[in-house]
Order: C-alpha cells, then sequence, then structure tokens
C-alpha cells in the first residue's frame, strides 16, 4: 500500500517511512501536492513547533491537499505534531489545519515536557487501537489537543487525562510516536493501513 508523508521541511519522516515499511507499506516522503493528495493514505509526522509545521504545510502547498483529502473522505493519519495539526488555534502559536474540531493546549502538569513511556487506556471504539489497551506507548510533547466533539478514543494519565490518540471517520492521530513504541507500535501502523483501507 502506498503511503505518502507529508514533507514540510522538518520532523522525523525517515524513522517514520522505515518503521511503514517495516509494517507492509511503500511510504514515501514527498513535497507534490498531487502526490499527497491522490495516495491511498497521506501521513503527517513530525516534531518540533506546530506554527512552523503549519508554515511548512502552506508554503509547499501541501496543506490545500490535505485539506482537499480531508473534503473528498480520503484517510488521513498525523502522528505527535502531525495530530496536532489536525486541530486549529494552538497555545504554542499559529493554527492547524482545522479539519478535526478543537483546540491544542499545553500540558497541564508538573512535570513537562510529558516524555517516556506511558500507558495507553481506550476510551472508545477504534480501530487505530484494537487490542491495544493497557500497553505501553512512547511520548515526546509539551502540547496536546483538546477535542470539541467526541472523537477522542484513547488518553493517558500524566498529571491527569491527556489525549493519546483521535479518531473520527477518515482522519485519525496519535499523540504518541507509534515508531518509537516497539511492537505496540508497529501494531498500531499495522492497524492503520487496515484502518485506512476501511475509512
Amino acid at each position: 500500500m502506498r503511503i505518502a508523508l507529508a514533507d514540510y521541511g522538518a520532523g522525523n519522516l525517515r524513522s517514520v517511512c522505515s518503521a511503514l515499511l517495516r509494517a507492509g507499506a511503500e511510504p514515501v516522503i514527498t513535497e507534490d501536492p498531487a502526490e499527497l493528495e491522490r495516495a491511498p493514505l497521506a501521513v503527517i509526522a513530525g516534531v518540533g513547533n506546530t506554527a512552523a509545521a503549519a508554515r511548512g504545510l502552506e508554503e509547499r502547498g501541501l496543506a490545500a491537499a490535505l485539506l482537499a483529502r480531508a473534503r473528498s473522505g480520503r484517510p488521513v493519519l498525523g502522528i505527535c505534531v502531525g495530530m496536532q495539526l489536525l486541530f486549529g488555534e494552538s497555545e504554542e502559536g499559529g493554527s492547524g489545519l482545522g479539519i478535526l474540531p478543537g483546540r491544542v493546549e499545553r500540558v497541564r502538569a508538573a512535570r513537562i515536557p510529558h516524555m517516556g513511556w506511558n500507558e495507553l487506556h481506550v476510551t472508545a471504539p477504534t480501530e487505530l487501537l484494537d487490542e491495544l489497551d493497557g500497553r505501553d506507548v512512547y511520548f515526546a510533547h509539551s502540547y496536546a489537543c483538546a477535542p470539541e466533539a467526541s472523537i477522542a478514543v484513547a488518553e493517558v494519565d500524566h498529571g491527569g487525562p491527556v489525549v493519546a490518540a483521535v479518531e473520527h471517520g477518515p482522519i485519525a492521530g496519535v499523540q504518541f510516536h507509534p515508531e518509537r513504541s516497539g511492537p505496540t507500535g508497529a501494531q498500531v501502523l499495522r492497524n492503520a493501513l487496515t484502518w485506512s483501507r476501511n475509512a
């Protein structure tokens, strides 16, 4: 299955690409809006600053391609900052694509950033995290999504509940890094391939 990873000029795209390859996909990193729009699955992956990432998507025409995908009901998966980009305004500065209702807020906890392993609590039916309730995954972030609708499907406890994953029709995101989460992360990516075919 061909997967297009949006290259907005930053992020950990190589490691995500390698993890997708191991999951049985045919990933390609691209700055080409047409390729991003027509691929069976588009992935926004990354680390760093949301405003800079949003600017990179806009400057390359990738934001428009992702919005066109969302409007036509074609699957998009966000990873870490990529998940945050699915939402609108961010307390980190700037705003994302606004595909999903809600905003991005700074994590309210004594220990920031939220970094390291944490246990997933699946809170709603989800194809993406099927059979992964109670598994540990790896996080590295200081901001998290605050959805307005009932689209959160998993959370973790870090000084209180933090949204770990969302799933809404053909749009999904994970705040953790599946490419750094060992066998559980590999299963998330395999599930993502199945989910995208069914979305």
